[in-house]
């Protein structure tokens, strides 16, 4: 009962845009860990998701989670071919012109995670709501809840993609399924299979693998799959593009999608779950937390 109190204090109240980022980072994460972080020392993976929302202000970051920016940045990495075409960039909900869109398309907002609408009949599509939801999560500052500064700083648009056909290979669901890999100063030595992701009456799966695609039995905000996923074709291809986009950058997560025959850029997550969801064992928070070098910012 505490730890909900003091969350709903912090995340829902005037009270925690009063207090400095370290002072609310410390209660956010007792409300959410159950525990008190170590900020000063910090040792697992979640305490340093934390000390580098604090201490690590690289410039380039509010390009990097910039949903429409980090393409041209991500193309001069690793080339054109593997980035989702653009349809479209509004400054506002009512600007969305569905006219300039193909029958099946992606909207988005640029300075959020999880605004993501997906049409595939522009005739039945729901314009009207998609404005409000959109026009929401627009007026909505993403960065001040968990402190992640980078997004604040990021221009709120609304973005327009290719609806994108995944592997037929791969687990069914609608849409693509995520390959989203762990890097550690440009090194990829992890990643996890999002599963079932908008699959009507499933839960999505998080399934965790090492460099080399064996299975890893941890669990991390969601269950594992009953079945682990299959390495997908395109898998050491996406490690050296990985290896490209990260290279030094203590940490980011890199998402990937594998289409027929081609591996498609994703986005870049700085702070996996902004750093306040456990690891089951919780060894392996420490395990992962021992990847991150601070002493290299």
């Amino acid at each position: 009962m505490f730890k909900k109190l003091l969350r709903r204090l912090l995340e829902e109240t005037p009270v925690g845009g009063w207090l400095p980022d370290g002072a609310y980072l410390s209660l956010q994460f007792r409300s959410r860990m159950g525990r008190c972080p170590d900020l000063k020392n910090p040792l697992t993976f979640n305490e340093k998701i934390q000390w580098l929302k604090l201490h690590d202000r690289n410039p380039l970051y509010p390009t990097l989670v910039d949903k429409a920016a980090v393409k041209d940045w991500a193309a001069e990495k690793i080339g054109r071919e593997h980035i989702i075409p653009t349809l479209a960039v509004w400054d506002s909900p009512e600007a969305i012109d569905l006219s300039v869109l193909p029958e099946r398309f992606v909207l988005k907002c640029t300075h959020d995670s999880g605004s993501a609408m997906l049409c595939t009949d522009r005739a039945t599509f729901d314009l009207e709501a998609a404005r409000r939801r959109l026009g929401e999560r627009l007026a909505l500052d993403y960065g001040r809840r968990f402190r992640e500064w980078p997004y604040s700083a990021v221009p709120r648009r609304i973005i327009a993609e290719e609806f994108m056909d995944g592997d037929p290979l791969g687990p069914s669901g609608l849409g693509m399924t995520d390959y989203k890999f762990f890097c550690f100063s440009g090194k990829p030595e992890l990643m996890f299979v999002a599963t079932d992701r908008n699959t009507p009456g499933k839960e999505t799966c998080f399934d965790f693998f090492d460099a080399e695609f064996n299975h890893i039995p941890v669990r991390n905000g969601h269950p594992n799959a009953a079945i682990p996923p299959e390495k997908p074709a395109g898998f050491e291809t996406m490690k050296t593009l990985a290896a490209r986009l990260s290279e030094g950058l203590p940490f980011v997560r890199v998402d990937f999608y594998q289409t027929p025959g081609k591996v498609l850029f994703g986005e870049m997550t700085l702070y996996h779950w902004s750093g306040l969801r456990p690891f089951e064992p919780e060894s392996y928070d420490r395990s992962f937390g021992e990847m991150i070098k601070l002493n290299q910012i």
